[in-house]
């Protein structure tokens, strides 16, 4: 009963029972006035500050007193519906040991009343009445709680997800545009060279430079798609462990020493292995191009044992003080994501990246 609604429908309540407990009881008439008064303006105070936990419980003890004056000696006085509404209000808006201290007081009343009336035979029903709506207020404001608790979880998880979407996304973006400006360079680089002495080798460059960029443009394209809910049209399927061959002669084709050797059957990787194989050797092959041109690299893909394994080693000296970048950072996430692991450093003949995924 915190909110505005329950604090009008409480008090007007009270005053309503205090003002039958007046008309239905053997009070002196101004007696009974002053007091039906009193409890409704206890009644409204506590519903104007609002006033919650112990303070509320003094408040309902006050307007308890007052309706047991109303109805002294008299069961079949409908004053006592007060004490249900005091007990479901102070229920509802306080916390557990409030709410049963307020019980046990307006239980002690009304049990007080029926040993002095031990012949009236509604005592009982009003002992059961408040108690039962103390209970069921209870556990109302007990299932109250656990709703704004589950929506502010379910807040956080969605908020949670958009995240971690927005950082799978933005690492495909990554990996999709560096591969493609770093080939399209060296492409770009072999046709300048060519130009003068062979045109047609400059023209094929450039030709490969425009595809890989149109390629990449459509991958970009296809991913970015994913964080679009009204999204339609064809979806460009993303790559997978099969096109690491396909990768590989693309950095071979802008001029990269690069030898590939697969072992085992990359279908049992799945798509989403596939994919994060895919990712690493592209990154790890984009790094290589970029931090040692000229040097020659190896990939190496071996799926056995419910194991794959992904080596990508070039022979360049990596710089020890050199930052870890983002690329290095998606490469661990992406075999983490997948359940496997990754590692990456200088070993003796050059750099060394090495991913472990469950095949």
């Amino acid at each position: 009963m915190t909110d505005r609604p329950a604090r009008v429908i409480a008090p007007a309540m009270l005053a309503l029972f205090a003002v039958l407990g007046v008309v239905m009881g053997d009070r002196p008439v101004l007696l009974a006035v002053a007091v039906a008064t009193a409890v409704a303006a206890v009644a409204g105070f506590a519903a104007w500050r609002p006033l919650i936990g112990w303070p509320l419980l003094a408040a309902m003890v006050a307007v308890a007193a007052g309706l047991l004056v109303l109805g002294h000696g008299g069961s079949a006085n409908l004053v006592w519906m007060g004490f249900c509404v005091a007990a479901g209000w102070v229920a509802l808006a306080s916390a557990l040991p409030v709410a049963l201290t307020g019980g046990a007081l307006l239980g002690a009343a009304l049990l007080g009343e029926w040993a002095q009336q031990t012949e009236e035979p509604g005592w009982f029903a009003w002992v059961v009445g408040t108690a039962f709506t103390l209970v069921a207020c209870a556990f109302a404001r007990r299932l109250r709680a656990t709703v704004v608790e589950l929506q502010k979880a379910q807040h956080q998880l969605a908020e949670r997800s958009r995240a971690e979407e927005r950082s799978r996304i933005a690492g495909e973006v990554h990996d999709v545009i560096g591969h493609a400006l770093t080939v399209s360079l060296l492409h770009i680089s072999s046709a300048r060279l060519a130009l003068d002495e062979d045109p047609d080798e400059a023209r094929h460059a450039l030709e490969e430079a425009e595809r890989l960029a149109r390629a990449s443009l459509e991958e970009v394209r296809a991913t970015v798609g994913l964080m679009r809910t009204d999204a339609t049209g064809e979806v460009v399927p993303m790559p997978d462990a099969h096109d690491i061959s396909g990768l590989v002669e693309s950095f071979r084709g802008a001029g990269a020493d690069i030898g590939l050797t697969v072992v085992g059957d990359l279908s049992s990787l799945g798509p989403s292995r596939g994919l994060a194989a895919y990712r690493i050797v592209q990154e790890a092959l984009t790094n290589a191009t970029r931090h040692a041109p000229g040097e020659p690299v190896t990939v190496l893909v071996t799926v056995e044992g419910g194991t794959a394994t992904v080596v990508v080693r070039n022979g360049g000296a990596a710089d020890p003080a050199a930052p870890v970048g983002n690329g290095l950072l998606g490469m661990r996430d992406r075999a983490e994501g997948v359940g496997g692991r990754l590692k990456a450093g200088a070993d003796p003949r050059g750099w060394l990246v090495e991913a472990v995924l469950p095949a």
